[in-house]
Formats: C-alpha cells, sequence, structure tokens
C-alpha cells in the first residue's frame, strides 16, 4: 500500500496519484481529488514566487493524525496528501488530497475535511517574493467557519 502522507519538492500527477488510492480495489466507487495551485496575488499584492517550508517528522505526523481522523467520521477506503515544499512559481500545483469509498458523498466529505484541516492546522510556512520585497506569512489561514462545521477548534498561533 502507498504512503498516505507525501512531502515532496517534486511536481505530482494526478493521474498517478489517483490510481495509488484505488489500488485495485474493487469496492472503490468514488474518488474524490483537491488540487491547490499557487496563486500570483496574496492580500492584493502580486507574489512571483513562493517557498514553502515544513518541520520534517512533525508535520507528515499532524496530517497522518487527520487522515486517521478522517478514517473515523467517514466511510472511506483511502487517502492520501500530497504536498509540496520549496520554491513554487504562480500556477505551480502545491497540493493533492485524494480520497476513495463506496459512494461520492463519503469521498467528498472526507477530502474536504482533510482540504479544511490542511489550510487552517497543518504546520507550512511560507515566503512569498513580492515587488516589496520578501515576506514570511502564516501558511494557516483563520477560518473559524469551517472549523466549527468538523468541530474542531480554532489553534491560538
Amino acid at each position: 500500500m502507498a504512503a498516505r502522507v507525501i512531502i515532496q519538492t517534486e511536481d505530482f500527477d494526478l493521474s498517478t496519484e489517483v490510481h495509488r488510492v484505488r489500488e485495485q480495489d474493487r469496492r472503490v466507487g468514488a474518488v474524490c481529488s483537491f488540487i491547490g495551485t499557487v496563486r500570483d496575488r496574496n492580500d492584493g499584492q502580486s507574489i512571483s514566487t513562493m517557498e514553502l517550508e515544513h518541520y520534517p517528522g512533525m508535520t507528515e505526523k499532524s496530517i497522518e493524525a487527520m487522515i486517521d481522523e478522517a478514517f473515523k467520521r467517514f466511510d472511506i477506503y483511502a487517502a492520501r496528501v500530497v504536498h509540496r515544499v520549496g520554491l513554487l512559481q504562480p500556477m505551480d500545483q502545491i497540493v493533492l488530497v485524494a480520497v476513495s469509498s463506496a459512494h461520492r458523498r463519503e469521498s467528498f466529505q472526507a477530502c474536504e475535511f482533510l482540504m479544511d484541516y490542511l489550510k487552517t492546522q497543518a504546520p507550512f510556512w511560507k515566503k512569498e517574493q513580492t515587488p516589496d520585497g520578501a515576506r514570511w506569512v502564516d501558511a494557516r489561514v483563520s477560518d473559524d467557519a469551517a472549523l466549527a462545521r468538523w468541530g474542531i477548534e480554532a489553534r491560538n498561533a
């Protein structure tokens, strides 16, 4: 079975990753995936590059725990998160969440649950290059409504 969490500098291929969550499992009737990409703007300012960093070991452990939680909450067969780090350009793929299940509802919900976690709680740090120079920004977006929907309390930064 393929690893559930991959942190890498290299790009990823959607069809390869979807294949990994299906892995010849004849029970699978649905696969839901989400791909996040680098935008050329943030907070109204132009972005030429973004550098994403993580704490090896801690980041993977955190995401693994949330995948475990997704398995408790939803009737899913497999889940995979591929997250890139390093120097990224606008339009580059940053993150993939893929989930398989018997039916689409569970896959959609688990995929959204995992993406909400990644966006609001996962330990990543990013540095953006703007016309005014480099700036470090918290990679976690405060979205209390998304967290509350899943019964997750906002973490104090």
